[in-house]
């Protein structure tokens, strides 16, 4: 009897110690646990810093680019603007013209009223 009086009491030491361990073991767990939580939420924490700078940046870049370029390649003025729009659209206007033409359908476009008005035109400029 005293040997399983002596075992049981072993036994019970053993289950406290098995608890307590476990015990020990689910605290660390949640410790851990919550550490990854909070180094989880300072790396997006990080990230989204990370993203706003790049923005910013690239905004910076693409100011500075403008900038250059608007340095390089000044805008031109609008007399020049108007002859190249009006140069496009006389060229839109004359496609049809010519595209039978240029796919080998039609014969050289000619007007002889256009070509009559377009000598007189730099006859009268060149004097």
């Amino acid at each position: 009897m005293t040997s399983l009086l002596a075992q049981e009491i072993r036994l019970s030491k053993r289950h406290e110690e098995i608890v307590s361990q476990r015990l020990k073991l689910l605290l660390q767990m949640e410790t851990k646990c919550g550490d990854q939580n909070t180094e989880r939420a300072s790396q997006l924490q990080a990230a989204e810093t990370a993203l706003k700078r790049n923005l910013d940046l690239l905004k910076d870049i693409e100011a500075a680019a403008k900038s250059l370029q608007t340095k390089i390649h000044p805008l031109p003025c609008p007399e020049v603007v108007s002859l190249e729009t009006r140069y496009w659209a006389s060229v839109e206007e004359y496609i049809p013209k010519w595209e039978q033409f240029l796919l080998g359908r039609a014969p050289y476009p000619t007007d002889v009223e256009n070509q009559s008005e377009a000598e007189n035109t730099i006859q009268t400029e060149a004097q």
